[in-house]
């Protein structure tokens, strides 16, 4: 019989967790320090006792970077079975975790399937299903409503949740007062400020905070605090309101944690180079050193159709400088719902920016995929470079799309080839161009 609720409960009682086991063995750290740090709040295992397909992950200190994968029907795309080819492909990459974003029509099916097949940690927003979950308009939401879809995720087997608390009255005052070139750019903030303003009333997950914890401490939902101030381009970041909520995020952290349920905090958005270590540390101080969940940053609002790079940019500088969960961007941002192939060019873009950084970070073992790599070019062994590379098929087709005559090179550099030609020369032999072998 299970003697706790949360896996944050049961590391502040040193209570070893089958959970914390499967991370400790996934990080080849010693499970000790994983539950040290899940009862300090800085590692976070999101594991709804609800999903038993889940094969547990942390998030946190002196872990790998983990990336997410979002997907989910609009009501201008409703094919659910594209939806679970996406889940499909996501596994197959080894993402650590999916978002549900539907918000169209009656979700909780897809849901339900997805929980049931997917070892990957499951997030949602309840926020962008209660319209269709409801089936009312935004100005009829009441908050107890919004609490009753929080609850059905919960139910469901969802690991985390992002809950947008922080855009109460304050937060809002200091985003109206600044001005802003983008405003509000997070669907469920713009959505939740829409039903605070229409209603004149304090934000719902703010003002029965303590309610939506407790429902998520019986599920051991791990709760994550949503930036629905995050910056939408450049010129916005770092500004008043980012960093109000920013406040309040820490403020909500330190009460969840002490509901023992656990946290993530997510982060900007759009942002130049030059300030993404900055906010890393600032959220990092301000929020307790809570696990820190980016989208991005995109650093450059230029690139429509190549999102995934500025992401990838930003992604690596801000997981090198402390980020620690890495929600991936595809080509498709901005313009529209991305389909198959948009998804892998976006979770092959953000595994490599997680990492770059876990090398830049000396993580134990973040090196060793690299070196197998490297060993494999310096015996200019194709297929075990393949077997190496992050997208070993797309690595394949391009080698064979234009066969080299000498199966030791490539077609770039032929007999040219640098490695080819050292290897010669360090091996006693003759190096030769114009004589056919």
């Amino acid at each position: 019989m299970r003697q706790y609720h949360t896996q944050m409960e049961a590391a502040k009682h040193g209570i070893i967790t089958p959970e914390m086991q499967t991370v400790a063995k996934k990080e080849g750290l010693d499970v000790e320090t994983i539950r040290e740090r899940v009862a300090r709040g800085t590692i976070a295992i999101p594991a709804n006792r609800n999903h038993t397909a889940l094969s547990a992950e942390g998030i946190g200190e002196g872990l790998r970077t983990k990336i997410n994968v979002n997907l989910g029907i609009s009501g201008d795309c409703k094919d659910y079975t594209v939806e679970m080819q996406k889940v499909d492909l996501a596994l197959q990459f080894g993402a650590e975790a999916i978002m549900d974003l539907s918000n169209y029509g009656k979700t909780n099916t897809f849901r339900r399937e997805l929980l049931a097949k997917s070892p990957a940690m499951i997030g949602t927003v309840p926020m962008y299903d209660a319209i269709g979950y409801l089936e009312k308009d935004l100005l009829e939401i009441s908050a107890e409503d919004f609490l009753k879809v929080v609850r059905a995720h919960a139910e469901e087997g969802v690991d985390f949740m992002t809950i947008h608390a922080g855009i109460n009255r304050r937060a809002v005052e200091a985003f109206r007062r600044e001005g802003r070139l983008m405003n509000i750019v997070s669907r469920g903030g713009s959505l939740l400020f829409a039903w605070m303003m229409m209603t004149g009333r304090e934000n719902p997950f703010f003002e029965y905070y303590d309610d939506v914890l407790a429902i998520l401490r019986e599920y051991d939902v791990t709760i994550s605090l949503g930036d629905a101030l995050r910056p939408g381009c450049i010129d916005d970041s770092t500004d008043a309101g980012q960093i109000a909520e920013l406040i309040e995020l820490g403020n909500l952290t330190k009460r969840a944690w002490e509901h023992d349920v656990q946290v993530m905090v997510e982060g900007p958005g759009h942002m130049a180079m030059n300030e993404i270590a900055a906010n890393m540390a600032l959220e990092k101080r301000l929020c307790h050193n809570a696990p820190f969940y980016v989208l991005g940053p995109l650093v450059t609002d230029i690139a429509p159709g190549y999102d995934h790079i500025t992401s990838a940019i930003g992604g690596a500088i801000a997981a090198a400088n402390g980020a620690d969960f890495l929600c991936y961007v595809t080509p498709a941002e901005h313009l529209r719902l991305p389909d198959l192939d948009d998804v892998r060019e976006g979770i092959v873009a953000s595994k490599i920016a997680a990492h770059a950084a876990d090398i830049a970070k000396g993580l134990p073992g973040a090196r060793d995929a690299d070196r197998r790599m490297s060993e494999a070019r310096h015996k200019t062994d194709w297929d075990a470079m393949f077997a190496c590379a992050i997208d070993g098929e797309k690595a394949r087709r391009y080698f064979e799309s234009v066969p080299p005559a000498d199966r030791h090179t490539c077609s770039m550099c032929g007999k040219m080839c640098a490695v080819r030609t050292t290897n010669l020369i360090l091996e006693g032999k003759t190096v030769e161009f114009c004589t056919e072998k």
